[in-house]
């Protein structure tokens, strides 16, 4: 009853049982009940059978090459121009200059327990993944960010977007699409979100889908602009 009815007949039944109770472990209220993704990973791996298929086929996403409409990249802003090019380094010097501005609003409610037995060190790890961010040590900022994620205190659009960029710097930009998506989940109406999956889409050559991606990300940048007229 809880599996996609366009499913039936390819999968089996241990298999659904499988989904449904990874599934049923990811809705944890508290976040360290929950698997983290290379947990997930390890677990769904098993699962796909037919492991020679790229994964948008599987996926049913459209696959090819594609620039972005120029009515698109004439409104980009900076951000979104550097990702429409996939020129990292310029993303990185744009993420490094905001900063955690954008963080403002994103909710992180703490009891007191956690603030003083867990607080210090996840926000050690953010300010060492920041040092090392800024010094494009981009091995030890993924290293940081993760302690910082997966400890589950606080939530932190920004780190995704720079654990992202670090993962586009490592070639592992379907990583980094994980990432850009989970900054989207944080905050929705995120532009730089929209704009860094656009960019790990771009490095997956699913060009189509990330020039759709940047419009997305353009349309916010409009609809924020007139918000503040």
């Amino acid at each position: 009853m809880l599996m996609d009815s366009a499913l039936d007949g390819h999968f089996s039944n241990d298999d659904g049982t499988d989904l449904v109770r990874l599934a049923s472990r990811c809705l944890q209220y508290e976040a360290r009940e929950r698997p983290n993704v290379k947990s997930l990973v390890t677990s769904l791996a098993p699962l796909q059978k037919e492991t020679d298929v790229p994964s948008y086929v599987l996926m049913g996403i459209p696959h090819g090459s594609a620039s972005p409409p120029k009515e698109t990249t004439s409104l980009l802003t900076p951000l979104g121009d550097a990702c429409s090019r996939l020129d990292l380094t310029a993303i990185h010097e744009i993420l490094e200059k905001v900063g955690y501005k954008d963080d403002e609003g994103v909710a992180n409610e703490l009891s007191f327990q956690v603030w003083t037995d867990q607080i210090q060190e996840t926000l050690n790890a953010k300010k060492q993944g920041d040092a090392a961010f800024k010094g494009k040590d981009f091995v030890t900022t993924i290293e940081c960010y993760t302690q910082f994620i997966e400890d589950g205190t606080m939530v932190s659009p920004t780190v995704f977007a720079r654990r992202c960029l670090c993962y586009l710097m490592s070639n592992k930009p379907q990583e980094a699409l994980g990432d850009a998506m989970q900054a989207q989940v944080v905050s929705p109406e995120w532009p730089t979100a929209f704009y860094l999956q656009a960019a790990a889409l771009f490095s997956l050559g699913m060009d189509k889908d990330a020039c759709e991606t940047l419009k997305d990300g353009t349309s916010l940048e409009v609809k924020k602009h007139n918000n503040r007229n």
